[in-house]
């Protein structure tokens, strides 16, 4: 069961008084197994320190420099990490020890990048874990942390069950990068692909000028990734940056994955998988490594991936908060309240959840139920012991004439509804997707009013009370199509007593993965499962009924009494995804007919 219960990990941080000032940095090349140099960074608390006290460390693994070099002239206070500032500013005066890594192919790194989160990175974190664990420096705990493909990271790293690391904090992480990331619901997220591409070539190619395109690596002081201190006149650094010129391609390496089961030509065995936290999960790594997950319910689909992780682990000490903020909750998401500082929380609970697992404080974790999330209209936080909730109930709603959205079962008169596609229909630039690829959003859908004028709609009556939707909803279509694929855009909406919607969540599928499946192995089903492999797909019949079940993506929403909840369905978002099919446009019919009844499955509970 669920509690509105005090949810303030800002005050432990704020108990938690700095011990240390400044910091000693060093850094250095570290040679791996296969003759590669990877730069590495070792921050260590306070220059008052003594050489011979010893420290928990959190590791960082990134592909988005370590540390920047900063040009001549620069003020004394500008911030040269920005990848993993805020860890830094929160961690090391608390008496951690931080050590960052270019990975491969990155930043001052040599050696190229063979795909995204290649099995040879994988290796590489064991080997430098190793390594940090036999540091006079290092108490003998380890964690690994950070944002995103760090956060990745860190699942990878935990999955080896090396002694030392005894905590990770994955912060808006994959867990199952084909679906969490690439091809959500089988759909190419194409813009994503482009821009991020767009991003890792300017890093790794060191270009100042397209680097500055994306917020977060912009600076006017910034000069590209910072060398180690051995390489006095950048001779090593323009080596490296050599080495990265034989990095693979984003969009020709996501081309080559349609399917979950598919393989790079060159390399048949490289498949989605390999470069999955889950296909690396195992029961040792669980059985000692603490895990915290954190999302929130924008950060594009990795809230499920979070969801995915949190119920496989078994881990008596996991744990999983979900946020009404974006990708790396760098800003509040909810269109009610803003929390001033969104991010303030997140870290707050990483330094509380370390403290209880590197330096085995008391922390109170111990007595709070394990899962955090926040209800987006009731603006409050809420624990619970499992995800989703226990309580909530399941209220069916099914597609009825007159585009109404109702309890009952539709009649049995052979009904049906035709849409015709239109690919003027997106999500627009202040969506979930766009800061996966580093641009700022400052308040998410604040244009999505007026954008189901496009899509075909089912509202529900207004509600006599305030109905809270906690979990998956999941929703259910029998429809005909005249073509033999299509992609379907599902999405929830809040509308008001005046009639304006406000986007709540959605779910995306190509029609192609329909056939339910047990799924992929060590991945624990949330809602309908589909494997999303090419032996399993199944083109539509073109005028044959199909059915067609997917959830989707996460939520905590309060509709207030006197407002509606609208479904509305698209076939394209042509701002972020491609469409299928490319060059024609799908025409649907979604049945109404008692025995082939459309409707949305809700996790639902009235607030009386």
């Amino acid at each position: 069961m669920s509690h509105i219960t005090p949810f303030h990990p800002e005050s432990w941080q704020e108990s938690r008084h700095p011990a240390f000032s400044g910091e000693r940095l060093v850094s250095h090349y570290l040679t791996m197994r296969d003759g590669v140099r990877l730069a590495i960074d070792i921050h260590l608390p306070g220059t008052e320190a003594t050489t011979s006290e010893r420290f928990p460390v959190i590791a960082f693994f990134t592909p988005y420099y370590r540390r920047m070099k900063l040009k001549p002239g620069a003020p004394t206070d500008t911030e040269d990490c920005p990848n993993i500032a805020v860890f830094r500013s929160l961690l090391l005066p608390r008496g951690y020890a931080l050590v960052a890594v270019d990975v491969r192919g990155s930043g001052a790194s040599f050696g190229a990048r063979t795909g995204l989160r290649s099995p040879n990175e994988r290796e590489d974190y064991l080997e430098i874990i190793e390594w940090i664990s036999r540091q006079a420096w290092c108490s003998g705990a380890i964690g690994v942390t950070g944002i995103s493909y760090l956060g990745a990271a860190a699942d990878f790293t935990a999955s080896w069950a090396h002694p030392a690391v005894k905590a990770i904090v994955p912060h808006s992480a994959v867990w199952d990068t084909w679906s969490n990331q690439l091809y959500p619901g089988g759909v190419m997220c194409r813009r994503l692909v482009k821009e991020y591409g767009r991003l890792m070539e300017a890093l790794d190619d060191d270009e100042a000028e397209n680097r500055a395109r994306f917020p977060y690596f912009r600076g006017e002081h910034f000069e590209g990734p910072a060398p180690v201190d051995e390489d006095t006149d950048g001779t090593l650094l323009a080596a490296a940056l050599e080495d990265h010129v034989a990095n693979f391609d984003m969009a020709d390496f996501v081309h080559q994955l349609p399917y979950r089961d598919s393989a790079l030509s060159s390399v048949p065995d490289f498949t989605s998988a390999i470069i999955s936290p889950y296909h690396y999960a195992n029961r040792d790594a669980d059985a000692q490594t603490a895990v915290y997950t954190i999302s929130g319910w924008m950060d594009g689909h990795y809230s499920r991936g979070a969801a995915l992780r949190f119920n496989w682990q078994r881990n008596p000490a996991k744990r999983l908060m979900l946020g009404a903020w974006d990708h790396g909750a760098r800003t509040g998401s909810s269109p009610f309240r803003e929390e001033p500082a969104p991010q303030t929380k997140a870290l707050a609970e990483t330094l509380r959840f370390f403290d209880q697992h590197l330096m085995g404080l008391e922390t109170g974790l111990d007595d709070e139920p394990p899962v955090h999330y926040y209800t987006v209209g009731e603006e409050r936080w809420k624990s619970a012991h499992e995800w989703p909730p226990a309580e909530m109930v399941t209220h069916r709603f099914h597609f009825h004439a007159d585009h109404r959205l109702a309890p009952e079962a539709p009649p049995n008169d052979h009904a049906t509804d035709r849409y015709v596609g239109d690919y003027r229909c997106g999500s627009g630039n202040r969506s979930r997707y766009n800061r996966l690829y580093a641009q700022n959003v400052e308040r998410y859908y604040a244009d999505w009013d007026g954008r189901d004028a496009r899509m075909l709609c089912y509202t529900t009556e207004p509600f006599a009370v305030p109905m809270e939707l906690t979990g998956h909803p999941l929703v259910k279509l029998f429809l005909k199509s005249d073509c033999e694929d299509c992609a379907l855009f599902v999405y929830l909406e809040d509308i008001d007593e005046q009639g304006r919607a406000t986007y709540v969540t959605e779910g995306i599928f190509r029609a192609l993965h329909r056939r339910l499946s047990p799924g992929p192995e060590n991945i624990p089903a949330i809602g309908p499962s589909h494997s999303f492999n090419e032996r399993d797909a199944r083109y539509l019949t073109p005028g044959e009924y199909s059915e067609i079940t997917f959830d989707l993506l996460p939520t905590s929403w309060l509709f207030q009494a006197g407002h509606s909840l609208r479904v509305a369905i698209a076939l394209a978002d042509s701002d972020h995804f491609s469409r299928i099919p490319d060059g024609i446009v799908p025409t649907i019919e979604v049945s109404r007919h008692a025995e082939r009844a459309s409707h949305l499955e809700l996790p639902m509970l009235a607030h009386t």
